[in-house]
């Protein structure tokens, strides 16, 4: 199982508590969508995650800038997933830097809420944020592999299930996706 969580905005600790913090700590990989804010909370992430992924967010100070990149492009499976913090242009914005990297899914943070699309060309998601959400409860995000898909799961922190859809991949050119 992956997790995916965005928006920290913390400076001493990664604000992890609970089944949440039992999910990074379990995870295979966890992937962070930017504004850790601090070295010290990324340097938390990276103690208590056994693989993570992380790009920097428009928030995070210069030592966490120096050590991510602002966008990475990885594979789990046979999806592709590009990562970023944010893009200009919103939804679209964010469908076209997944379109050019060839990306079956985005995932991005800055709103702090979540948000979970599929239809015409990748997925989007975003997790919101499990340690600053806006105008919500604390929500982070899992992918895991099930007969050849990848189920895109928005939880709450206690790990219950807010909303969900399947993500079958590559069809004919584009993307099959159906949504629970």
């Amino acid at each position: 199982m992956i997790v995916v969580v965005s928006d920290t905005h913390r400076s001493e600790r990664p604000g992890l508590t609970g089944s949440l913090r039992e999910a990074v700590r379990s995870a295979d990989r966890v992937i962070h969508a930017g504004d850790f804010t601090t070295e010290a909370v990324l340097d938390g992430f990276q103690s208590v995650a056994s693989s993570l992924v992380a790009v920097a967010g428009n928030r995070d100070k210069p030592g966490v800038q120096d050590r991510l990149p602002t966008a990475r492009t990885l594979t789990t499976g046979a999806f592709t997933v590009a990562v970023t913090h944010t893009q200009r242009g919103g939804q679209t914005g964010l469908t076209y830097f997944g379109a050019e990297r060839g990306a079956d899914l985005v995932i991005s943070g800055h709103t702090h809420r979540p948000h979970l699309h599929t239809g015409d060309g990748p997925a989007l998601l975003n997790p919101g944020s499990h340690a600053d959400p806006r105008g919500g409860d604390p929500t982070y995000a899992t992918l895991e592999k099930r007969e050849g898909a990848l189920r895109l799961t928005i939880r709450d922190t206690t790990g219950a299930e807010k909303r969900s859809a399947r993500l079958e991949g590559r069809v004919a050119g584009g993307n099959g996706t159906s949504g629970h």
